[in-house]
C-alpha cells in the first residue's frame, strides 16, 4: 500500500495496521489548500476550465487502475450551479489518453496533486506526481507531470522531468504552486526526499517542460523519507509575491522533532534570506484571517502530548491540549509574526479536546461568508463520537478583525449531524481532508470533506454547500468512490488529499 505524507501520520499508522489485519482476515479500517488574500496571481481555489466556477482536484492514490494495485487516480470535480457533484467530473490515471507514463503497481499516481496556471492561458493546470513510480532503476525515483486546463476542462499533460534523478527518491513527494517571483506567472515548487526544493518558472508552452528553474534549500533534514513533509503557498508579507511554507523535520534532530520554515518570495524567486522558523505542525493552509491584507499562516499540529520522538524524548504540545491544535501565525510586512494557538478546548470551540481527535491533521482556508475576513476548516477525523471510534469531524472557525473567532459561531460538522449525508461508523476518518472552494460561484467558499476509511478504505467525499452566512446542510451531498469513476478494488482511499 502506498502512502503520502499530506495523510495524516496517525491516520496512515492506522491505515497499515488495519490493511494487515485485512490480510488475515480482518476488518479494513481506515489536506491547504491555499494562497493568501494578496497573492499577484495564485488564487485560493483553481477553475480548470474558467468557467468561474471552483473546481476542485482530490486524490484516490491508492487505486487499482487496470489491475495494477496502487496505481493511484487524480479526480478533477468541476464546480457548477449546482456546487460538486459526481457527474461533473473527470478521472484520471497514468493509463488515460495524454497522461505521460503507465500505471503500474504502487506507483501513487494523485496521492500528491496542485493547481496553478503555469502557461498563463488563462485555465488552471494540474501538476499531479507519482512519487514512487520506477524510474529506470530507481524503484521511488517519482514522476510528475502537469495536466492542462482548458475550456473543456483538464486534458493531455507534460512530464516535468526531474534535473537529479541520482541525487534522491520521490520527486514530486510534495508539491506547491504560487507566484513565487511576481511576475504574474504560476510557478511549480516540487520536494523530494531530500531537502533541496526545485522551483520550475511558469508561462511556457503546453508542449514544453515548464521554464527555468532554481533551488531553494531549508534547513530540514534531507534522505530516507525525510524531505519537505509538505509544500504550501500564500503571501505573507504583502508584497504580492507567494512565499513557501516548507513543513520538514529540523536538521540535527536525527528526524526526531517537526520543524515548519517561512521562505520568502522575492523579485528572483524564493530565498532563504529571511527565512524563519514556524510553530511545529504537520499542515499549513495561509489565508487573511484577519482582513489586514497580509496572509496568515495556519498550521495544524494534531499529535499528543504523550508521543515519542525517535529519541525517546515526549513530544511537547504547549498548555492542556491532548486532542491536537492548530496556530494561527500571523501575517505583516516583515513577514511572520504573533501567534495565537487554537484547540478544541478554547473559548466556545465544539468538542472539547480529547487524545485521539488529530485536531488540526487536516485544515483548509476560505471565506465561507463574504466578510472579507478568511475562515478556516479544521479536520479532527480521529474523533470518537457516541461511542464509534474514529468517526471524526470538521469544525468551522469564522474569520474577523480580531483573528479567528473562539467565542461565538463556530459550526461542527460529522456524518450524524442532521443533514450531513451518512452516519457515524468506527475508523471513517470524516475530516481526514477539508477543502473550501466557491464550487457553485456565488461568491462564498462551500466546504469539501473527505472520509477517507468509509467503506473499509474505499473513501468517499461530502459537499456543504455556504447559503451566504454560514455553512448549511441544505443541498449538500456525498460522492461515493465508485461514482468518481474509482475502483474499489484493493482501498483505493479516494478523497485523501486535495490539491493545494
Amino acid at each position: 500500500m502506498t502512502e503520502h505524507r499530506r495523510t495524516s501520520a496517525r491516520i496512515r499508522l492506522a491505515l497499515a495496521t488495519a490493511a494487515a489485519a485485512a490480510l488475515t482476515g480482518g476488518l479494513l479500517a481506515a489536506s491547504a489548500g491555499t494562497a493568501g488574500a494578496a497573492d499577484s496571481v495564485h488564487h485560493p481555489q483553481a477553475d480548470f476550465n474558467a468557467d468561474g466556477y471552483g473546481d476542485v482536484a482530490v486524490s484516490a492514490g491508492d487505486a487499482t487502475v487496470s489491475g495494477k494495485k496502487g496505481a493511484g487516480n487524480i479526480v478533477a470535480l468541476y464546480g457548477s450551479a449546482s456546487g460538486v457533484t459526481a457527474t461533473e467530473r473527470a478521472t484520471f490515471s497514468q493509463n488515460s489518453s495524454g497522461v505521460p507514463g503507465t500505471s503500474e503497481t504502487a506507483d501513487g499516481f494523485g496521492w500528491v496533486s496542485a493547481y496553478g496556471d503555469f502557461n498563463h492561458d488563462g485555465f488552471d493546470d494540474l501538476a499531479v506526481s507519482a512519487p514512487h513510480e520506477k524510474v529506470g532503476d530507481d524503484a521511488n525515483g517519482g514522476t510528475v507531470a502537469v495536466l492542462w486546463g482548458s475550456a473543456s476542462g483538464l486534458s493531455g499533460g507534460t512530464t516535468i522531468t526531474d534535473p537529479a534523478v541520482s541525487s534522491h527518491d520521490k520527486w514530486g513527494d510534495s508539491l506547491a504552486a504560487g507566484d513565487f517571483d511576481g511576475d504574474g506567472k504560476d510557478d511549480l515548487a516540487i520536494g523530494s526526499s531530500s531537502a533541496t526544493v526545485y522551483v520550475f518558472k511558469g508561462g511556457t508552452a503546453k508542449s514544453a517542460s515548464l521554464g527555468g528553474r532554481y533551488t531553494v534549500r531549508p534547513a530540514i533534514v534531507s534522505g530516507g523519507d525525510a524531505g519537505p513533509l509538505n509544500l504550501f503557498a500564500g503571501d505573507v508579507n504583502g508584497d504580492k509575491r507567494s512565499d513557501l511554507v516548507v513543513n520538514g523535520y529540523e536538521t540535527g534532530s536525527d528526524m526526531g522533532y517537526n520543524t515548519n520554515y517561512y521562505v520568502p518570495g522575492s523579485a528572483s524567486g524564493l530565498t532563504t534570506s529571511g527565512a524563519q522558523q514556524l510553530k511545529r505542525g504537520m499542515i499549513t493552509g495561509i489565508g487573511d484571517v484577519n482582513g489586514d491584507g497580509f496572509g496568515d499562516i495556519v498550521t495544524g499540529q494534531e499529535w499528543d502530548p504523550d508521543l515519542k520522538n525517535a529519541d525517546g524524548s515526549t513530544v511537547t504540545v504547549p498548555g492542556s491540549v491532548t486532542g491536537g491544535q492548530i496556530h494561527v501565525t500571523y501575517g505583516s510586512q516583515a513577514g511572520p509574526a504573533a501567534a495565537t494557538d487554537i484547540s478544541q478546548d478554547t473559548g466556545s470551540v465544539p468538542g472539547g479536546s480529547e487524545r485521539g481527535d488529530w485536531f488540526g491533521s487536516e485544515l483548509a482556508v476560505g471565506d465561507v461568508n463574504g466578510d472579507g475576513y478568511v475562515d478556516v476548516a479544521v479536520g479532527a477525523p480521529g474523533e470518537n463520537l457516541g461511542g464509534v471510534v474514529n468517526t471524526g469531524s470538521v469544525t468551522v472557525l469564522y474569520g474577523s478583525a480580531n483573528g479567528l473567532n473562539t467565542t461565538s459561531g463556530t459550526q461542527f460538522f460529522a456524518q450524524s449531524t442532521a443533514g450531513v449525508p451518512g452516519s457515524d461508523e468506527k475508523n471513517d476518518y470524516f475530516g481526514g481532508e477539508v477543502k473550501l472552494a466557491d464550487a457553485d460561484k456565488d461568491g462564498k467558499a462551500d466546504l469539501v470533506v473527505g472520509a477517507l476509511g468509509e467503506n473499509g478504505g474505499n473513501g468517499a467525499l461530502t459537499y456543504l454547500p455556504s447559503n451566504g452566512t454560514k455553512l448549511t446542510t441544505t443541498g449538500s451531498r456525498s460522492i461515493s468512490t465508485s461514482a468518481a469513476g474509482v475502483s474499489t478494488d484493493a482501498s483505493p482511499l479516494f478523497a485523501a488529499n486535495a490539491a493545494n
